[in-house]
């Protein structure tokens, strides 16, 4: 019977872009997101549904949409860059069949995330593909927050429907993209246009926010935990009334920990005694040799390389306690353990021209959106909304970079495509802005024509 669902929900999803060809694009974003072909036992899992929303998304911009309006950013220029140098270093890889897994689904993210600002040619546009992807991530949020509810959820024990716990569904990552919706669930909440923020959508998206700070607390993902301080730290500078929002805000962190599950408490108490815990070791001795790795291979060795890595390290472990206590440094040995960060994983894996190109791309949409929201802090009234979407744009790739520190998701979709909604917005109001410009520009040139002269040709 959910198997019929997901067929009935996707084939009215294909049958509206049919006459609505965007519809296309947000059909990928919610596949791509939730994944529903791994949520059904049989008649999705055997089908491309992504590649064919994919497909039908760039080809129907392609032959129908209109192209008028479209406008290129640097920043799309950047993501193609990375994209071939990507399929350089994995014609290269030094696992070559590992490589080419995981290029299988990386060139999609990059080249979809490289068209998606050629389909923004409106706010509408903007905000139904920020409404998707926000609506897409909470079909998983929204499960993980209710189970962590009720059962307290635990480090690798939180089910979010599926056991494969790849994408979107592995716990530091879902953590990581939960927190970093939250500014833009908050606009919503106080800017949307597609639900009014009436008091249902405002109840929604505030139980929505509940839900997302609740993911770090079911996966115990200390990298969550994190990413909820800067959000905090973030959503300050536009609070009108700041102490009052300091003082909320230390309230509902001192009145929350009695509530919180001793798992929780225990895995957040390792962040201070890392040395002593084995996952955090491993992580320090992965950069360490990925740092190496990356002297000697400046190009990266592909997808994947840290197949090879060999790791020696030593766990100091207390014993004893008072005067009494002693530290003991266990020797420990590992292999073939993953970069458990994001700027590793480039490093390792595109070395430095890779690292470039990817560390270039976010820190631009940091700078661009912090020109958008500087540009229209005083707007004029129907551009209200342009400074704080901004913010929250900005804001949530702040969260994501910081998570990306102790994850690997250098090349998750789900950011690119947060990019790629930079992107459009950013070329739209440039769009608006040139447009705002030349009409009284054109005007003031013809009341300067003497009368029987003739008119100058455009420029």
């Amino acid at each position: 019977m959910r198997d019929l669902i997901f067929v009935a929900f996707l084939a009215a999803f294909f049958l509206a872009g049919l006459r609505k060809p965007f519809i296309f694009v947000l059909a990928y974003i919610y596949i791509d997101v939730v994944s529903p072909q791994r949520l059904t036992y049989l008649l999705l899992n055997s089908i491309p549904i992504s590649l064919i929303a994919f497909s039908a998304a760039v080809l129907s911009w392609a032959m129908i949409d209109d192209k008028r309006d479209v406008r290129l950013a640097p920043r799309q220029f950047i993501i193609l860059l990375l994209l071939a140098y990507c399929g350089i270093t994995t014609i290269n890889a030094d696992f070559p069949q590992a490589a080419a897994d995981k290029w299988d689904w990386v060139w999609k993210a990059l080249v979809f995330a490289a068209f998606l600002p050629l389909t923004l040619r409106t706010k509408l546009r903007v905000e139904a593909l920020l409404l998707f992807m926000v609506l897409s991530a909470s079909s998983i949020i929204i499960v993980g927050g209710i189970k962590t509810v009720v059962s307290g959820g635990g480090y690798g024990e939180l089910n979010l429907m599926v056991s494969n716990n790849s994408g979107l569904y592995e716990g530091s990552i879902i953590s990581t993209v939960a927190v970093a919706i939250v500014p833009l669930v908050l606009w919503f909440a106080s800017h949307g246009t597609i639900f009014k923020p009436d008091w249902k959508v405002k109840l929604f998206c505030y139980a929505l926010v509940f839900a997302c700070c609740m993911i770090p607390v079911g996966t115990s993902a200390r990298t969550g935990l994190l990413c909820i301080v800067l959000a905090a730290v973030l959503l300050l500078r536009d609070a009108k009334r700041k102490m009052l929002y300091i003082g909320v805000i230390a309230a509902i962190g001192v009145v929350a920990v009695p509530f919180l599950p001793s798992a929780f408490v225990s895995r957040m108490g390792t962040i201070k005694t890392y040395k002593a815990d084995e996952s955090a070791s491993t992580r320090l001795a992965v950069w360490q040799w990925t740092w190496n790795y990356a002297k000697t291979h400046p190009f990266g060795g592909g997808f994947d390389m840290y197949r090879q890595d060999v790791l020696n390290y030593d766990l100091i472990v207390a014993e004893g306690t008072g005067s009494n206590m002693t530290l003991k440094h266990i020797p420990t040995s590992d292999r073939a353990r993953a970069y458990h960060s994001s700027y590793f994983e480039m490093l390792g894996e595109q070395g430095w021209p890779g690292i470039v190109l990817w560390g270039g791309l976010n820190l631009v949409g940091i700078f661009r959106m912090e020109m958008l929201r500087r540009r229209y802090r005083k707007p004029a009234p129907e551009d209200a909304w342009v400074a704080p979407l901004a913010g929250a744009l900005q804001s949530a790739l702040l969260i994501y970079l910081l998570g990306a520190s102790f994850v690997g998701i250098a090349f998750q979709p789900f950011i690119y495509q947060l990019i790629g909604a930079q992107i459009g917005l950013d070329t739209y109001l440039a769009r608006k802005r040139s447009e705002g410009a030349w009409r009284p520009f054109r005007k003031a040139k013809r009341e300067t024509v003497p009368s029987g002269a003739a008119e100058p040709a455009p420029v």
